[in-house]
């Protein structure tokens, strides 16, 4: 009949259920590890081929492939006046689009690691890995 020892348990069993989760999650995260490969270039052309490339040796050595994940395309505008000193109206526009792709390895060997390393992609991919 005692309020405050009710609320008390109450939080008691809150906090035990919420580092049992935590927990869970980081013996989840721990044991899945992933790598993430990051494509950019300029080309897409040139940046689908690649990741196809990548996509295929993985599967190749029998590992899983998550993608290739089509990112947002990040463009850069710039402006320029098309004169020095007069003209302000007249001015040019250019623009640079980089084009972005993700492919995940939920499961992976050593194996596929070497051949990812001694993987040759064309000139203009940028490769970024997180483990």
């Amino acid at each position: 009949m005692d309020p405050p020892f009710a609320i008390k348990r109450r939080a008691e069993s809150f906090e035990s259920n919420f580092m049992v989760t935590k927990e869970k999650k980081q013996q989840e995260e721990q044991q899945q590890q992933r790598i993430k490969i990051k494509l950019k270039a300029y080309d897409n052309k040139i940046i689908d081929k690649s990741a196809k490339q990548i996509v295929e040796t993985i599967e190749r050595n029998g590992g899983t492939v998550i993608g290739p994940v089509p990112l947002p395309t990040e463009i850069r505008k710039y402006t320029v006046n098309r004169s020095t000193f007069i003209n302000k109206d007249s001015r040019e526009q250019f623009e640079m689009r980089v084009h972005k792709r993700l492919v995940e390895i939920p499961d992976y060997t050593p194996k596929i690691i070497d051949s990812l390393q001694n993987l040759n992609l064309p000139a203009g991919v940028d490769i970024e890995l997180k483990m």
